[in-house]
């Protein structure tokens, strides 16, 4: 008897546990909307962008389709057409509303995206208390990946919608904030790492998605790491060094792509009366030297890497820094949402994510799950890179050393940038 009400305690204190992790994370979700107009709800300047609001509903919409439809008896969907509109690309569910088009989504109107969402919360919290369903385990595991999946579209929630307020000759404010200065790291120094058999992957008992698994073994050579990301004063030296003109420092993609679309410098950096302005979240400001250039593609990290005599590092390398590491850096939380951190610290995370050589694959032994919630990482595993880290974007909870993030070569809207790597001597 006394170890049946232990046991039925613990499950208890797991459930309100559970139960209050999830509303902190569908607040917080709330609470990165309160600085927005009802006019902001709906911006998409690109098809890669989506509407905060239609991120808010997608994010409730995962918790109904992979959750409450199959796991809550009594459940009744809030509208049947919300199953294609917030699809992302489960195909396994069905058909999805046009990516580019979800800005045309005036209807549901803002309000009524709330209402859903609270409406979404009531039966998740009524399913979390039920201690005597019988497919428990598999509703909380599925509701912790629901909660990182939320904290995912939280960054791109920011990072879409400083894409979006760029077109605007206005230049809005997300923050009223100011930032602080960034300090000058001085030069950068090198980190030497023997090398040797280390393990790749998450291990332990907590959160990780399906990408970071299974660990295995990896034979990493000697390598040196910088001791600071790159700041934009490093790269305005390579860009009056002429960088985005010499062909020899690109690679052959990112060549035809950077003069395709004519870059000349890094996403958001404007030139007004000669004098170098940076586009942020807390609106336009002097461009900061000391702080770390991002919104980099990998093809322009790649280039600045081989001006320098140095390159990207591997994920595997990355990965043995950051897990001998601190989790401590600049993340979401701060309420800076630009980054500002280069400073020479134990900790290799947050600020930007860096980009990496290697390519999103599969580990050996990888394996989906089944069915559509299998879809969520594995079928991407084509022509993109891993990023590490965190960035000024993401939840302090929401990272580890193991987190694969990843995306397309060309792509500059994250807040992304680079550390410098070489080869020991």
């Amino acid at each position: 008897m006394v170890q049946a009400l232990n046991a039925a305690a613990a499950g208890n204190a797991e459930t309100q546990s559970l139960a209050t992790a999830l509303t902190a994370v569908r607040s917080q979700s709330l609470a990165l909307c309160e600085p927005l107009t009802v006019e902001d709800f709906g911006l998409q300047a690109v098809a890669e962008t989506s509407p905060p609001k239609w991120h808010l509903a997608h994010t409730s919409w995962f918790f109904e389709t992979f959750i409450l439809k199959p796991f809550a008896a009594d459940y009744r969907s809030w509208h049947s057409a919300f199953e294609v509109m917030f699809n992302s690309y489960y195909n396994g569910v069905g058909a999805q509303h046009p990516r580019h088009q979800r800005g045309l989504l005036s209807r549901p109107g803002v309000e009524e995206i709330m209402d859903y969402r609270a409406h979404v919360d009531r039966h998740m919290q009524a399913l979390l208390a039920d201690e005597g369903h019988p497919a428990r385990d598999n509703i909380f595991q599925r509701t912790i990946l629901g909660m990182h999946h939320e904290q995912q579209h939280q960054e791109l929630l920011l990072t879409d919608l400083k894409y979006s307020f760029f077109q605007n000759p206005l230049y809005p404010r997300y923050s009223e904030q100011p930032l602080p200065g960034a300090d000058d790291p001085g030069p950068w120094g090198w980190l030497d790492y023997a090398g040797g058999t280390v393990t790749v992957g998450h291990e332990g008992d907590g959160f990780c998605f399906d990408n970071e698994q299974p660990a295995h073994p990896f034979i990493l050579a000697p390598f040196q790491l910088a001791d600071r990301l790159v700041t934009n004063a490093d790269y305005l030296a390579f860009m009056m060094d002429d960088g985005y003109q010499r062909p020899e420092l690109w690679l052959a993609d990112g060549w035809a792509h950077s003069q395709q679309a004519g870059w000349r410098h890094p996403l958001y950096w404007l030139k007004q009366d000669n004098e170098w302005l940076e586009y942020t979240l807390h609106g336009l400001q002097p461009l900061s030297l000391h702080a770390p250039v991002c919104h980099l593609s990998a093809y322009e990290a790649d280039a600045f890497a081989r001006w320098c005599g140095a390159r990207l590092p591997t994920e595997f390398e990355l990965e043995h820094a950051l897990k001998h590491s601190p989790v401590d850096g600049q993340f979401v939380d701060s309420g800076q949402y630009h980054p500002v951190l280069t400073t020479k610290t134990p900790g290799f995370y947050g600020s930007v994510w860096e980009w990496t050589q290697s390519a999103y694959s599969p580990y050996p032994g990888y394996q989906p799950a089944d069915g559509a919630i299998g879809e969520y990482n594995g079928k991407f595993m084509a022509n993109q890179l891993v990023l590490k880290g965190g960035s000024c974007a993401t939840p302090a909870s929401h990272i580890r050393s193991s987190y694969r993030n990843f995306f397309y070569p060309p792509d500059r809207w994250q807040f992304t940038g680079l550390r410098l790597t070489r080869n020991t001597a």
